[in-house]
């Protein structure tokens, strides 16, 4: 119970930390430019609407009409001649987004203002201006300051020809840029891409009129045809603050749309409808949804409009009618362009998107009403909250090897959640918060909770294994007394390191009592073989034996011993596991030879009878090689030689943490007269395997590995040595492909 309310604290704590971080500006800043940036990455590019494109400028158009490279040096009738041409065509809107807000030869000023006003369908763009200001009391002392907006029309015969104008500002800064004004309440001022709108669906608003009077409010009257920017301003105005004054009016019409029977509005004018709606009724600044990388809108030189095409020239020009037609700079292959801003799609040559494809992007996202939605701060607040509370509890409550797979497959389930509502709804709902803040938090403390657990395990288990000794030890202290120095030597052994696998977890499971008689019984079953093959010493170590055949000079009888005892272990502990369910994992052995220290090593009275030297070292080491190759036992070539009656196979040549030279290694499968045919043929194909990697024939070691698995699936070594192959496919060895460097014990 104690540890469950410690566990409800982590979750409280993660959960906490992610709901203050993100109702902090940091914790906002972050989310938006990584975690939206991941989203809109994984998901990718989406189609544009068909209904709008944009003609661009680049350092070629200049060139190809004859004219400077610099578009500011070009004769306005130019741009008249242009307006000509898409009016004929039909574009449905025509928006200009660069500054005309200097005269230069009245003659072609006046041109282009005739055609614009002619065209009925010209949108020009508005140069906003903002400053602070200071204020200044009646005594001359500055009292204060004040932030001043100010909106500067091209000149004024072009913006008396206008249908609309409005301003287009984003932040010239090295930070992705992610919303757009739809109306600058600040001047209570429609921008660019909502006039576009308006003015693309002119012949859609006497339907939103209807219903709007339908629902028993009363709408603007319908422009005249020759209605120019100033009353379309203000007919823009009045439509939005009758959606401000009515916040249900949305729903209202939205409904009646869906049940329209009355009005019987045309199929291609229902979208219109709707977006209208959605302009008028939606955020100020809305959060942009990028269609793409650069290019991603059509994108058509502005030359081939400029000017008149030849019948027989052979360039088919794309159908215009019913678009909106945005004019502006845009190069999509120089990363040095005017008018560029840093996105989430600016790609890898550094090209950004245009200012005029964004503006584009902002129109076609007003007309299809598809922004970037959020669920809102209290459901972003509660998700924050749920996920750190999950992800920190079960970090917290389960044992690491269950909790930290766990807690990643949830983390992995939100984030494809995340982004399929992203992909399909347009939602944006946290990611970088839960997955980059709460989650390695949650699994730190996890971590370190069970780090101090385990300590704690193996000191109840240490303290168990300390109340029985070693049966030679008793012998020989009964034999020569207490004088410990009598029973010290330096010797040839074999030396017999073993470990049981998963002994954590039964130790966590088990009272020390319990603990205790259970370690008992595993020792006796485990000893019983070692004693049957002569062994010397056994010296028990927590949750494994080290044990020692010893000689004096070196003994192919001795090893044999060492290995058939190995192997008897191997099978008693099988036998072991069917009595106890608690115990299903291995039993890992390790054998080396060499000289070693045998005697008593202690003190303060207490003394242990141990083995000490590179001998039992490396024979551990040897052991803990099971449980990356997923083998039982495993020895050493100088251990091996001269026995002969046993099936082995040769696995590598293994340098261990701290040795200069490469160690053989062999596992010693069964004896020869009991091995299975299976065992014996995966040996024979083993080998050959291991000859092509030797020989750096990576393809064909990395197929022959493959063979072995489809045949013998949980083979470790082969998982081993085909993982190492399909490495080196990409990076050769640096020495034989043979030796495995280890770097940890």
């Amino acid at each position: 119970m104690r540890r469950g309310i410690k566990g409800i604290i982590a979750g409280v704590a993660a959960a906490a930390f992610g709901a203050v971080l993100a109702l902090s500006p940091l914790g906002a800043s972050f989310e938006e430019n990584l975690g939206l940036s991941w989203l809109f990455t994984l998901r990718g590019p989406i189609q544009p609407p068909k209904e709008m494109v944009v003609l661009a400028i680049n350092d070629q158009t200049g060139e190809s009409l004859g004219l400077s490279k610099l578009p500011r040096e070009w004769p306005r009738s130019v741009h008249a001649h242009l307006v000509d041409n898409l009016t004929r065509r039909g574009a449905s809107s025509i928006v200009f987004d660069f500054d005309f807000q200097l005269p230069k030869n009245p003659e072609d000023d006046a041109l282009f203002g005739q055609t614009a006003n002619n065209s009925g369908r010209v949108v020009f763009v508005e140069k906003l201006n903002g400053k602070r200001q200071p204020l200044i009391d009646a005594t001359g002392k500055q009292s204060g300051s004040v932030w001043v907006e100010q909106l500067i029309p091209p000149i004024p015969v072009l913006a008396e020809s206008a249908k609309g104008l409005g301003s287009f500002t984003l932040p010239k800064v090295q930070v992705a840029i992610h919303q757009f004004w739809a109306f600058k309440s600040s001047l209570d001022s429609p921008s660019m891409p909502a006039v576009a709108l308006q003015v693309h669906t002119l012949t859609a608003y006497p339907y939103l009129m209807r219903l709007m009077e339908m629902a028993g409010v009363s709408p603007p009257p319908l422009l005249a045809t020759q209605a120019r920017a100033n009353e379309m301003r203000e007919f823009m105005r009045n439509l939005r603050s009758l959606f401000i004054k009515n916040p249900e009016l949305r729903k209202t019409l939205t409904m009646m749309l869906a049940k329209d029977e009355l009005l019987a509005i045309p199929t291609e004018l229902r979208q219109p409808v709707l977006a209208l709606i959605g302009l008028y009724s939606g955020d100020d600044y809305p959060y942009l949804n990028f269609y793409g990388p650069p290019g991603s809108i059509t994108t058509i030189p502005y030359q081939l409009f400029a000017v008149d095409q030849k019948a027989d020239s052979g360039i088919e020009l794309p159908d215009l009618t019913g678009k909106v037609v945005f004019i502006g700079f845009s190069d999509l292959y120089d990363p040095g362009q005017p008018d560029r801003f840093y996105t989430v799609f600016s790609n890898d040559e550094g090209v950004d998107l245009s200012g005029v494809e964004i503006a584009a992007t902002a129109f076609g996202n007003l007309l299809t009403d598809r922004f970037l939605h959020s669920p809102g701060e209290l459901w972003v607040m509660l998700i924050i909250i749920a996920f750190g509370g999950i992800v920190g509890i079960t970090a917290y409550l389960l044992p690491a090897i269950a909790g930290v797979p766990l807690v990643l497959i949830l983390a992995i389930a939100y984030g494809k959640l995340a982004l399929q509502v992203f992909t399909l709804s347009d939602l944006w709902l946290p990611v970088a918060i839960p997955l980059l803040v709460q989650l390695p938090l949650a699994l730190f403390n996890g971590l370190l909770t069970q780090y101090f657990l385990e300590r704690r395990k193996k000191t109840r288990a240490n303290k168990a294994i300390s109340l029985y000794l070693p049966e030679n030890l008793a012998r020989d202290f009964a034999k020569n007394g207490l004088d410990e120095s009598a029973l010290n030597r330096v010797t040839y052994c074999v030396c017999f390191a073993s470990d049981m696998a998963g002994f954590t977890t039964i130790a966590e499971k088990l009272s020390p009592k319990d603990l205790a008689v259970f370690l008992n019984e595993y020792f006796e079953v485990l000893s019983a073989p070692l004693r049957s093959h002569g062994v010397d010493v056994i010296e028990f170590r927590a949750d494994g034996i080290m044990c020692a055949w010893t000689a004096d000079q070196p003994d192919v009888a001795l090893r044999r011993k060492a290995l058939l005892a190995g192997l008897g272990a191997i099978e008693a502990i099988d036998g072991f596991k069917k009595r106890h369910n608690q115990f299903a994992h291995a039993l890992r052995i390790g054998l080396e030879v060499g000289m070693a220290y045998v005697g008593h090593a202690g003190g303060g009275g207490h003394f242990v009878y141990s083995i000490v030297g590179d001998c039992a070292n490396t024979s551990a080491r040897i052991e803990g090689l099971n449980k990356q190759l997923k083998t039982q036992l495993l020895a050493s070539y100088e251990t091996l030689q001269g026995v002969d009656g046993l099936l082995c196979r040769f696995l590598g040549e293994f340098r261990f943490v701290g040795k200069t030279e490469p160690l053989p290694i062999y596992e010693i499968i069964a004896l020869e007269t009991i091995a299975s045919e299976s065992q014996k043929l995966l040996c024979q194909r083993f080998a050959s395997a291991m000859d092509e990697m030797k020989n750096e024939r990576w393809i064909e070691a990395s197929n022959s590995f493959k063979t072995i698995l489809a045949d013998y699936p949980e083979d470790g070594p082969t998982q081993f040595h085909l993982s190492r192959c399909q490495g080196f496919q990409v990076s050769a060895p640096e020495e034989s492909a043979w030796v495995v460097k280890l770097d940890m014990k």
